[in-house]
């Protein structure tokens, strides 16, 4: 039988765990039957004007036959001031709800994408054609404190309604991280003391988790010939430097990993590089060059996806300070779930959010804001032999391992069984 998944996504070339998230599960419905994949995103020049952190579009991977990626243009012209492009959504999402094709339809991030798909089934039922549809709403930390929070505490109650009434619309409500779902029920109850709503149990009941998928092959079994000849291309030794991978936004504590990096021993022998994009770029390159170990710090724009596993296994250390901020709070860390798979030297992080989930016990635990402790934690990880350097990186590895991304399609599909069989 013909089946279909669609995603609806911020997907590539956008620089986000997320956009990954949706390939890994893209990939993984083809070798689980599915016969079509569509990822429905937006046009790129819609993502260069919002000042989304892109990667360069000629280091974009190439997808599977049988994954169509999607970027529909906006309905209307100038007079529409606003809601152009989530009409073009919207519309070409009741169009695939309506062509007869059974569809399970998955979004990553509840505001807008989430509301755009419940928008779409609603107007795909209305028009009377043949609807076989099961969503999927993953909700994701950003969709709490960028919006929901920020609805809660400005009072607004309608918008905050209108982005929990569509992700409890979904057939299958799921959250990246028990933190996560955590997050969403406090933020809900407030909401329920203020109005005098139900969310905070509706959600309470009907989240359940589903962390990110991860394509743990690119990670594993690195030739050791091969992770020499990406570290050549960029001027790098093995176990020469100390790594950070993620976007470069105040969230993230690069600043901090710098002033620590400055105080550190392994600053006379070993560099930091700092690899991504993003909003405070140029701040951070400021820092960095006023820092005592300017020379020994480089930056790294273009790692792309391919290159990624390499730079991680080469390292003597991953550091991600990662601290909570109103705007973002790290909810799950894909990142050092990617390290822990592709080896290198011990990962260094903080406990915010549901980090902690992405880790286990297999990371050396930092304070956030607290430069003095990613100095001494540098200096352990470098120092290590290698037994114990070894020993680190199997535990993380098989912690790591559980996001696998069939692993995590599975289980998530499973839910989606369920709710076929219960319509049956």
């Amino acid at each position: 039988m013909t089946r279909r998944l669609v995603i609806v996504v911020r997907a590539d070339p956008v620089i986000c765990g997320h956009s990954g998230e949706a390939r890994n599960l893209a990939e993984a419905a083809l070798l689980r039957g599915f016969h079509e994949v569509r990822i429905v995103t937006w046009p790129i020049e819609r993502l260069e004007s919002a000042g989304l952190p892109l990667k360069p579009l000629e280091t974009v991977l190439p997808y599977s036959d049988g994954i169509v990626v999607e970027r529909p243009e906006p309905v209307g012209d100038y007079k529409v001031i606003d809601g152009r492009y989530l009409g073009g959504l919207v519309g070409r999402l009741v169009e695939l709800f309506t062509d007869g094709v059974p569809t399970v339809a998955m979004s990553l991030y509840l505001s807008p994408h989430t509301t755009a798909v419940t928008d779409a089934v609603e107007v795909a039922r209305r028009t009377g054609l043949p609807v076989d549809v099961v969503t999927i709403a993953e909700a994701v930390g950003s969709d709490v404190t960028n919006v929901v929070r920020q609805c809660v505490n400005e009072g607004r109650f309608g918008a905050a309604a209108h982005v929990l009434e569509s992700y409890l619309a979904s057939d299958v409500c799921v959250a990246v991280s028990q933190y996560t779902k955590d997050l969403i029920v406090e933020e809900a109850r407030v909401l329920d003391a203020r109005h005098g709503t139900t969310y905070g149990v509706r959600c309470e009941e009907r989240i359940s988790i589903s962390y990110p998928a991860i394509d743990a092959s690119l990670f594993l079994g690195l030739d050791d010939a091969d992770i020499a000849r990406h570290l050549a291309a960029r001027g790098l030794d093995r176990d020469g430097y100390v790594f950070y991978l993620s976007r470069l936004a105040r969230a993230k504590g690069v600043e901090d990993l710098i002033a620590g990096f400055a105080q550190s021993g392994a600053a006379a022998t070993k560099r930091l590089v700092i690899a991504g994009r993003g909003p405070e770029e140029r701040e951070l390159r400021a820092i960095a060059a006023a820092s005592p170990a300017a020379d020994r710090i480089a930056f790294l724009t273009d790692v792309d996806d391919a290159e990624k596993p390499f730079l991680f296994a080469g390292a003597a250390a991953y550091v991600l300070p990662t601290k909570p901020r109103p705007e973002f709070v790290e909810t799950f860390g894909i990142a050092l779930a990617e390290k822990a798979l592709a080896g290198g030297g011990p990962a260094i992080t903080t406990l915010t959010g549901g980090v902690g989930e992405a880790v286990g016990d297999t990371a050396m635990i930092i304070d956030v804001e607290a430069p003095e402790q990613i100095a001494a934690a540098v200096d352990r990880a470098v120092a290590m032999d290698a037994a114990e350097r070894a020993g680190w990186e199997e535990r993380a590895r098989a912690h790591a391992l559980r996001f696998d991304r069939m692993s995590v399609f599975d289980a998530l599909f499973a839910r989606v069984r369920a709710v076929e069989t219960e319509r049956v």
